[in-house]
């Protein structure tokens, strides 16, 4: 009995582990797509706040930072050479594809975050793709999921860079986060996640606007509201450059 009792003290007597919170903000929350836009870079930087000091003994502190686009269809198709003539021989659906994916982390990634986490929280490249819910069993679906995240990392539009994150006391971090020329408009989000003994202690988001802007939006809202129009206009730009560099060659040519 007064073991039992001994065990209640000690326990409550036992300070609580204290919990942490992310603070996070970024260097801009809305990005241009102009007509001459070649890229642009995002900064992440933050804080964690804690309600009482760590212990002594606690695991390090580790963060992953992962910025996402919009997601998007896409068709995924698989070539075979028949009598010596590559042809599509498989297409499949992919449903739910991000068309951004980038992340950045204090350390490599499989060895500060298991790998539940990394699946139900989408981090990592491997991650990016999700699984559809009506796959077909006779389709090697990881197959055609690599297969998207291969190309879209050969296209800048996919990445995963370990140890990029600086990280101060445990308390102050901050990431550069590249961003590609070719992006898409729409919403995107970077999500923050701090780690602790391989599992997520806490996470925030922040919301990122892509938009086009200037020329790239009169055309864009022209092509999409009024085609025809557009299609003149395409038609006479065509023209008219067409007669210029015939103007130019019968120049050059006397």
């Amino acid at each position: 009995m007064i073991r039992i009792l001994t065990m209640i003290v000690a326990l409550f007597a036992a300070p609580l582990a204290a919990q942490e919170t992310v603070i996070v903000d970024l260097s801009q929350n809305r990005v241009a797509i102009t007509a001459n836009f070649a890229g642009s870079e995002i900064f992440v930087f933050g804080a964690v706040k804690r309600d009482a000091p760590l212990a002594e003994d606690i695991a390090p502190l580790d963060v992953a930072i992962v910025v996402e686009g919009p997601l998007e269809q896409t068709v995924v198709r698989k070539k075979d050479k028949t009598l010596g003539i590559w042809v599509n021989t498989q297409s499949v659906d992919i449903i739910s594809a991000p068309s951004f994916f980038s992340v950045a982390t204090t350390r490599p990634l499989d060895e500060i975050l298991n790998v539940g986490d990394r699946t139900d929280f989408a981090i990592g490249l491997d991650h990016a793709v999700r699984r559809q819910a009506n796959e077909d069993p006779g389709i090697d679906m990881q197959a055609f999921s690599e297969a998207v995240t291969r190309i879209r990392v050969n296209n800048g539009l996919y990445s995963e860079r370990e140890g990029i994150i600086n990280l101060t006391a445990e308390t102050l971090f901050d990431a550069s986060i590249q961003l590609p020329a070719n992006l898409v408009e729409g919403d995107y989000t970077a999500r923050i996640y701090l780690i602790r003994d391989r599992n997520i202690v806490a996470d925030a988001s922040v919301d990122i606007t892509v938009r086009k802007e200037g020329l790239e939006r009169w055309l864009y809202n022209l092509a999409h509201e009024q085609a025809l129009l557009y299609g003149l206009l395409s038609l006479l730009v065509a023209l008219v450059a067409g007669y210029g560099a015939s103007e130019i060659f019968r120049l050059l040519r006397r």
